[in-house]
């Protein structure tokens, strides 16, 4: 898939979090533009990264946009963004099918003209769903998004997945923005093919590993960094794939729900946008913190301020991490802690955090 190789040598002595990773494998809405504006000071992050040997690659789990309108879309947003540096689930999807199916091999495609071009482009030969006249020979079923879905492309792939046929979904994700509000997507065409066949597929998408291997392995890069929004698709997916993850609260996540994440939502690294990653990495980790006192205690987590003469520079992410790496190593299972503040200042920064607090003073 090509793209702008990661180029420089890594280490771990980098103080700098971007000093630490060869590669920045980036969700798109949410975090590098939220609707359709960039995010913060993403265009001249993005151009300091890539200036600095950091390979980049934009990674969608939208498997009915063709990588080159991904790219364009970018572009006109502002961003240097080559069609070689965007990957998608339905590119992850045909890898997933080449990778054991022979040469040839007739595909039945449910989704658009974007999935079935890359179906084509690794060697396999796609049947648009509505046009297969013997559904229950095909060998394999690959389902992606598209408008266009109606139900004689539900049907026969029905028909194939009940003779027996391999089924591969390119993402789960159950609706999609739209100018009219959130619209069934993917996931919920799969649960309808789901409950008349009972089976399920195979995922190629986001959270599960092969997409993020194939980014990774496109650029070359030995130690990625996946930045995103959403803890149940971009930080499940890093921890699926063994890589480190940065979350920003510049999309949907707040910090009740990270705060209360299951350990496949936990991310090594938290910052406001993606402009953090030339932060001091440390800064940057879900540790402890120097500035505060948390200490676990049935059903909740305690806080004490160390450091009353420093003020937050708005909400107080280093108590947000300090609260998370204590409630995360007292809690294997996701749930929101009470918490109680033993002075004003754990108090007001709790608050701050959007988290609901008991006083102790």
């Amino acid at each position: 898939m090509g793209g702008t190789p990661a180029t420089r040598k890594q280490t771990e002595s980098g103080p700098r979090l971007v000093d630490r990773y060869d590669a920045l494998l980036l969700d798109l809405d949410g975090t590098v533009f939220r609707g359709g504006e960039p995010v913060g000071d993403a265009r001249a992050t993005l151009s300091r990264a890539r200036a600095a040997g950091v390979a980049l690659r934009y990674v969608t789990n939208n498997a009915s946009r063709a990588p080159e309108d991904v790219a364009a879309h970018l572009r006109g947003l502002g961003f240097d963004a080559e069609i070689a540096e965007v990957s998608t689930s339905a590119q992850a999807g045909a890898a997933v099918l080449a990778a054991k199916l022979e040469p040839g091999t007739e595909v039945l495609v449910v989704g658009s003209a974007a999935l079935r071009t890359e179906v084509e482009q690794v060697g396999l030969r796609p049947v648009a769903a509505a046009e297969a006249e013997s559904p229950a020979n095909f060998t394999a079923v690959i389902q992606g998004h598209s408008v266009a879905t109606a139900w004689p492309d539900l049907a026969a792939a029905c028909e194939a997945i009940r003779a027996g046929a391999w089924w591969v979904a390119c993402n789960l994700d159950p609706t999609v923005p739209t100018e009219r509000g959130l619209l069934p997507g993917n996931g919920s065409m799969v649960a309808a093919l789901r409950a008349a066949t009972g089976r399920g597929p195979d995922l190629a998408g986001k959270p599960r590993s092969p997409l993020f291997e194939q980014a990774a392995s496109g650029l070359g890069a030995v130690r990625p960094l996946v930045v995103g929004d959403r803890l149940d698709t971009d930080i499940e997916g890093a921890v699926n794939s063994s890589m480190d993850s940065l979350l920003v609260l510049s999309g949907v996540t707040d910090p009740a729900g990270l705060l209360a994440a299951d350990p496949i939502h936990r991310p090594v690294f938290l910052a406001t946008d993606l402009g953090a990653v030339f932060d001091d990495a440390e800064e940057l980790r879900i540790i402890e913190q120097d500035r505060w006192e948390i200490r676990a205690v049935e059903g909740g987590l305690t806080v004490r301020a160390l450091d009353t003469a420093r003020e937050s520079d708005g909400p107080p992410l280093d108590l947000l991490r300090a609260l998370c790496a204590a409630w995360w190593s007292a809690s294997a299972v996701g749930a929101l802690p009470l918490v109680w503040a033993h002075d004003e200042m754990s108090d007001t920064s709790v608050r701050a955090l959007g988290l609901g607090v008991m006083a102790e003073y």
